[in-house]
């Protein structure tokens, strides 16, 4: 790698290497060098932890309330490869891995080795640069994404979710509240509010009263700041 693609990938990293070899190294795939040590396979494999250590660190902050299991889940879905992937082509980083010249950048390029590079990469800034430094790196991208893991994994037992949480917080059981119904017998719809002590929270209506209460128990956890909400989002419905 010149020294201009060099500086081109750093830009896109926004991180500048004091030392760049280590940079050169984790973007040299095994089917370009002649001895595998000199690839990035062993900067994949300290960054494969550096990059758990981080999230782990970064959720254990983030969720004070959260268990054991409750966390690894989420930290499951954010370290996984194909997050690693989706990351890693997102920035643009599979033009940048050298690869030998029988190896044609293919669909298996973009995944498993994108992911892995990554990986490498991740490794290279935390020696370059120590710990704060790759956390610097690492929670720029993966903000986002800790928030979304967060409701994807909780979004089809928000009812579980929030009683687990009241019960640590408050000492305390949700209850539900049934405030209304609508329709025919065959097509009725429920409106549902959660009630924890004397504190109402916004109602929802579903099709079923298992569905309103699922709603109500979202936007318990929304008003509890548990849940990040997505844009336009309107409690109630």
């Amino acid at each position: 790698m010149d020294e201009k693609t060099l500086r081109q990938l750093e830009q896109l990293l926004d991180y500048r290497f004091s030392n760049p070899s280590l940079l050169r190294e984790a973007v040299a795939h095994s089917s370009q060098v002649d001895n595998r040590l000199a690839s990035n396979e062993r900067l994949e494999f300290l960054g494969d932890s550096v990059l758990a250590i981080v999230i782990c660190k970064a959720l254990f902050e983030r969720f004070p309330d959260y268990l054991e299991g409750d966390l690894t889940k989420i930290k499951s879905r954010l370290v996984a490869r194909r997050t690693c992937a989706k990351l890693a082509n997102r920035l643009g980083l599979t033009k940048f891995i050298q690869v030998g010249k029988g190896m044609a950048k293919t669909r298996a390029m973009t995944g498993s080795i994108s992911a892995g590079t990554f990986e490498a990469i991740v490794a290279a800034i935390y020696l370059d640069g120590g710990f704060s430094a790759v956390s610097d790196f690492l929670l720029k991208l993966f903000g986002p994404l800790i928030d979304q893991a967060d409701a994807d994994e909780h979004q089809e037992n928000f009812k579980s979710f929030l009683q687990q949480y009241v019960q640590r917080r408050f000492n305390l059981t949700p209850n539900y509240e049934l405030l209304d119904e609508k329709g025919p017998d065959h097509n009725k719809c429920f409106e549902t509010a959660v009630v924890i002590g004397e504190r109402h929270f916004p109602s929802a209506w579903g099709m079923t009263k298992k569905d309103a209460e699922q709603k109500a128990a979202y936007n318990a956890l929304v008003e509890l700041d548990q849940i990040k909400p997505p844009k336009g989002y309107k409690s109630g419905s």
